[in-house]
């Protein structure tokens, strides 16, 4: 006879083990639930008037206007990646800070973070970058090491600074505004980025081999015709970006209105570069209809799996399991962190959002506010910092080797000189950089909550 109590985690182990055999996560997630609502009928622990509810959560979900910013800023990042940005970006950086040494380099990280902030698709700047910036700083002598790396790591900035899909989700999941997780998560991406040019200045001044400047002849602009240049390619999309979020951190719009604004702007700018092309608006709207359609596809599965879950009483056993750890809300913290950081290593961060944030967010609502007992609203203090270190903690495990979805993203495109290993060893500094920004994270709150207590938030 089976323990009832058991069919909750027998439920979670078996979606899993769905997953990691190959099956796609939402049919994998909706299974489970049928297969699972069959058991519990048959041990009575209820009847078919719970999927009742089914198609009314479905309905909400298709209504939830915070998830309409989704497509938009996707179309946004899509159509300004095939509009060339990265490429313009990518060359002159090189060319601005060509006579540092390590500039190369410096150059990557400046465009990795702009290119996060316009458009917030990882796959499509790793990819970008590497195609355009690896050839070129392989070709100067950079280490394949620190080429890899930087590339790599600069790629997964798209996962925390705003405006990025992976906080969208995140709010949704837990429950407060995007706004909010937009402004917190700021600060702490920014950071991330100081640091990796910091690691790169250390590198170039204790070993110039690994990161040498480009020779004078490369260097082909100069004066005014540089600067020119500089801000031909650099304001138009710093413009979009400071409307886009601009508008969402003054509260004049909300994210699905700034999105929408974006995906406008996102043509505008692909006119002003003459790369406006009808094979690209058609190409971006199919990238965008197709992973929005896998997003929606996987919250309509974990939705029916998380009601089925419930049923089975699975919420009250995580809910006990979680609130009765050692060492309360840092026992709590370490870990959910551990193992998101480890789920990130197999499956991609929209499956963590929807599995894994439902059954810890009661939790952490419970928890975490009494860190907070000087805020004005310890509770919404507590959930955003939360969504931002779980950002930085899925950006984390891009790198990780060996399932790194950044790494395999690399290596797809990587020349046949440039290893595996090369891409593995390359990761090390970042990821050691990224745990020591999420553990500063953890310990100062304030790194997340301060602005939007300065400014009283969206």
């Amino acid at each position: 006879m089976i323990n009832v109590d058991l069919l909750g985690p027998l439920m979670f182990v078996g979606a899993f083990v769905f997953i990691f055999t190959g099956f796609p996560v939402a049919f994998a997630l909706g299974g489970t639930a049928l297969v699972f609502t069959l058991v519990g009928m048959h041990f009575g622990l209820f009847d078919m008037h719970l999927l009742r509810a089914l198609p009314e959560r479905v309905f909400g979900i298709m209504e939830n206007y915070t998830l309409l910013a989704v497509p938009f800023f996707i179309f946004m990042g899509t159509m300004l990646e095939r509009s060339g940005l990265a490429e313009n970006l990518l060359k002159t950086m090189g060319i601005l800070f060509g006579s540092l040494r390590g500039g190369l380099a410096i150059s990557v990280v400046v465009v990795g973070t702009l290119l996060a902030a316009a458009t917030g698709v990882v796959g499509a700047t790793v990819v970008a970058m590497g195609l355009i910036s690896l050839p070129i700083m392989l070709k100067y002598k950079y280490s394949k090491e620190l080429a890899t790396g930087v590339i790599a790591a600069s790629g997964t900035l798209g996962q925390v600074i705003p405006p990025s899909i992976v906080l969208i989700v995140l709010a949704d999941q837990l429950g407060v505004s995007v706004g909010d997780l937009f402004v917190g998560s700021l600060i702490p991406g920014l950071t991330l980025s100081a640091m990796y040019i910091l690691y790169v200045v250390l590198v170039a001044i204790f070993k110039p081999e690994a990161a040498p400047a480009l020779p004078p002849e490369e260097r082909t602009l100069r004066g005014w015709a540089l600067f020119k240049e500089v801000m031909l390619v650099m304001v138009p999309p710093l413009a979009l970006i400071i409307v886009v979020l601009g508008s969402i951190f003054t509260g004049w719009a909300t994210p699905t209105e700034a999105g929408a604004f974006g995906a406008l702007g996102a043509i505008v700018l692909a006119l002003f570069y003459r790369s406006f092309t009808l094979k690209a608006l058609v190409e971006s709207m199919t990238s965008t209809a197709r992973l929005t359609s896998m997003v929606l596809f996987i919250l309509i599965g974990s939705t029916a799996f998380s009601l089925v879950f419930r049923g089975l009483y699975g919420d009250i056993w995580v809910e006990d399991l979680l609130s009765n750890l050692p060492g309360g809300e840092i026992g709590f913290l370490v870990v959910v962190n551990l193992i998101i950081f480890i789920l990130g290593f197999f499956i991609d961060f929209f499956e963590i959002a929807f599995i894994i944030i439902p059954l810890v967010a009661p939790v952490a609502e419970r928890l975490l506010p009494a860190m907070f007992p000087d805020a004005a609203e310890p509770t919404r203090m507590a959930l955003v910092w939360f969504g931002v270190m779980i950002g930085m903690n899925l950006q984390t495990s891009f790198l990780t080797p060996p399932f790194g979805f950044s790494l395999f993203y690399l290596r797809g495109v990587a020349p046949p000189e440039v290893t595996t290993l090369h891409i593995y060893r390359g990761a090390i500094p970042f990821i050691v950089i990224q745990l020591i920004g999420l553990t500063l994270l953890i310990v100062f709150p304030e790194i997340a909550t301060w602005l939007i207590q300065l400014t009283g938030g969206v």
